[in-house]
């Protein structure tokens, strides 16, 4: 009896183990592939192999998912997901706004010493300043918060108003996934333009197969709203869909080994 009873308490307590470890997979396995990133953007102040785009799709897809949570209750690990994902895109954004304005007021500072005639300020790209041309490209990263609070605060009161239509809270739920499960399509299409797959970096690919595979089982396993598996399962078969052109373009090449644009738009795009 003894015996049983203490099989029991492992096998519960295992079972628990295992549930934190997979809480803890969702919660901070989607920011894994970021930390080299900021660590190398840091280190070589060079932002320009990193799309801030990345940052915004992620931030618009989250903020969505925690307005879908007031219509639709779904597991607190996936509501903690998204807050440490919204931390994440926002550092990242601080770290690449200051390396962008650092590297535009050292290029104005070399233009003056080689004997230009310029002033050695940089023109500053306001939020406020409702220039859509500079949309997402601005100078202080207090720019992009007061954007995301503005999307937040529009996006909470229209939640707000229409709380009580079913349509609404799916269509929210669905757009929140959907927007997130879009991330990999500019760098299947950024390959399928280059003919190539020169630049990307294929472990990155892999780490989202791995991460996305991981989440969609979750969600399955979880009883997830139907939004967030189907969205999983997209997102999966775009990482394969990626994979396969690293295949046959390595199989069969069809442009010359070395040519710079490709490199450098398949860096941006992902």
């Amino acid at each position: 009896m003894m015996d049983e009873e203490l099989l029991d308490q492992l096998v519960s307590g295992f079972g628990i183990l295992v549930t934190w470890v997979a809480a803890g997979a969702m919660i901070f396995g989607g920011v894994v592939p970021y930390v080299p990133q900021y660590r190398h953007i840091r280190r070589s102040q060079n932002a320009e192999g990193f799309s801030t785009y990345v940052c915004l799709v992620l931030l618009v897809a989250n903020i969505l998912r925690i307005l879908f949570r007031f219509g639709r209750y779904f597991e607190t690990v996936l509501l903690w997901q998204s807050i440490v994902m919204i931390c994440t895109m926002l550092a990242m954004l601080n770290l690449c706004t200051n390396v962008r304005v650092a590297s535009e007021l050292s290029t104005k500072r070399r233009s003056f010493i080689d004997g230009k005639d310029e002033e050695i300020r940089v023109h500053k790209r306001l939020f406020l300043d409702f220039d859509w041309s500079y949309f997402w490209l601005w100078s202080r990263f207090m720019d992009y918060v007061q954007c995301v609070l503005a999307f937040t605060l529009v996006a909470a009161y229209l939640t707000y108003l229409l709380l009580d239509s079913t349509l609404f809270v799916e269509t929210l739920g669905f757009l929140a996934v959907f927007t997130e499960a879009m991330l990999g399509t500019p760098q299947l299409y950024c390959n399928h333009q280059n003919k190539s797959t020169e630049g990307m970096s294929v472990k990155m690919v892999l780490m989202w197969t791995s991460g996305d595979t991981f989440k969609t089982i979750y969600f399955l396993l979880t009883q997830a709203p139907v939004q967030f598996w189907t969205c999983g399962l997209l997102q999966v078969l775009v990482d394969f869909a990626i994979l396969f052109q690293v295949y046959y373009y390595s199989r069969y090449p069809q442009k010359p080994a070395s040519h710079t644009v490709s490199h450098t738009s398949s860096a941006k795009a992902l």
